[in-house]
């Protein structure tokens, strides 16, 4: 009786340490409830405070925000704002053939012209463009495609300081000068407000003021390049037979490598697939891909946009596989007038505004170039 007793006893009377354990499970409990409830509080503070907590997403190696992501009108309309980037040729170009469907557009658009330096290295001339641009920002940009390794020294405040885009080396009457002027028109082309596209070198100049310039091209209803049929050895003579049936010896054209284009041909230019290979493959020395790539596929696809002429003024007077160039002594009054005094045809009616820039001039031209731009020029 007794030993039972004590085993009932020892069995149902509390100890001590059954009684601490679920205080302190209480009191953990409470502690945890308190935490979470301060994590909550301070957790919706930041969220008030920083405008609300974003989701992220893993891309291509880091970390984004995909309010960062969100699709913007702006992201479409605004030039990019450095023209330094990491794209292919491929990539790039494929990036500037896109072509809005809808034609009424959601925002006003000023329409630009984008000027395309194709040069070696410095710009001795751009103190004349400069004083030609001067009062007209945000009617034009400015691309630069130079040697890879060239660094430009322009100012700060310069309309040509940070204007360079990713480049590569050219060769004269190669296939890489096609693909630098293609490089231009495709960086330029991400601009959406850019709507005509001049191709100048570091030897041109204009040679009438802005607003002549500006009206004259976007009341255009044509393209400025030079289209030639020539029967000779330098024209129909360059044509390779295997081009056919792509290219036939009746479309073969010849033209200027100076041009200035709309930005309708300007992605035909960029997007071409079928016109590219062909003149990579069979247009070798003495067939100069500059002369004839652009004139003849530009002729096959658009004839009736083109004027075929130039906008830019060159001397072939005296002979040889080079225009004349013309330095500081040239530079008068005199010259400047027979440069400018001309006829053509604009869109369909008589002219005497025919061309708008002028080459091949020498560095030293840079002086009295100043001087009488005022009186002559018109700037």
């Amino acid at each position: 009786m007794g030993l039972e007793e004590g085993k009932d006893s020892s069995f149902t009377k509390p100890t001590q340490q059954s009684r601490v354990l679920p205080l302190r499970l209480l009191q953990f409990f409470v502690v945890f409830t308190v935490l979470g409830v301060g994590f909550t509080i301070l957790s919706m503070n930041m969220t008030s405070q920083f405008g609300g907590i974003q989701n992220v997403v893993y891309n291509g190696g880091r970390i984004q925000s995909c309010e960062e992501e969100s699709p913007s009108l702006d992201r479409w309309i605004k030039p990019p704002t450095k023209l330094m980037h990491k794209m292919s040729d491929e990539e790039l170009f494929w990036r500037a053939s896109f072509v809005p469907r809808v034609k009424e557009l959601p925002f006003k658009r000023v329409p630009k012209i984008a000027f395309m330096f194709l040069t070696r290295g410095p710009l001795p001339l751009s103190p004349l463009w400069e004083k030609f641009l001067k009062g007209h920002e945000g009617l034009y940009s400015i691309f630069i495609h130079s040697l890879p390794s060239y660094r430009d020294d322009f100012r700060l405040d310069s309309v040509f300081y940070g204007r360079q885009i990713p480049s590569k080396l050219t060769e004269w009457g190669a296939i890489s000068l096609c693909d630098a002027e293609r490089r231009l028109l495709a960086n330029a082309l991400l601009d959406i407000s850019n709507e005509r596209f001049v191709l100048v070198s570091e030897s041109c100049i204009p040679i009438h003021n802005f607003t002549v310039v500006y009206q004259y091209l976007m009341e255009s209803k044509h393209s400025f390049i030079q289209i030639v049929d020539d029967p000779g050895p330098y024209g129909r003579g360059r044509y390779n037979q295997s081009m056919a049936p792509d290219i036939t010896l009746e479309q073969w054209r010849k033209g200027s490598q100076w041009f200035e284009v709309n930005r309708q041909l300007a992605i035909n230019i960029v997007e071409d697939v079928t016109f590219y290979p062909l003149f990579n493959e069979f247009c070798k020395p003495d067939c100069y891909v500059d002369e004839h790539y652009f004139p003849t596929m530009l002729q096959v696809q658009a004839p009736h946009l083109l004027a075929n002429r130039s906008v830019t003024w060159v001397d072939w007077s005296r002979g040889g596989a080079h225009p004349a160039r013309f330095g500081k002594s040239d530079i008068t009054e005199d010259f400047l007038k027979r440069m400018l005094d001309s006829s053509c045809y604009y869109n369909g009616q008589p002219s005497n505004v025919c061309q708008l820039f002028a080459r091949k001039f020498a560095p030293n031209a840079l002086e009295p170039l100043l001087q009488l731009a005022p009186k002559i020029l018109g700037f």
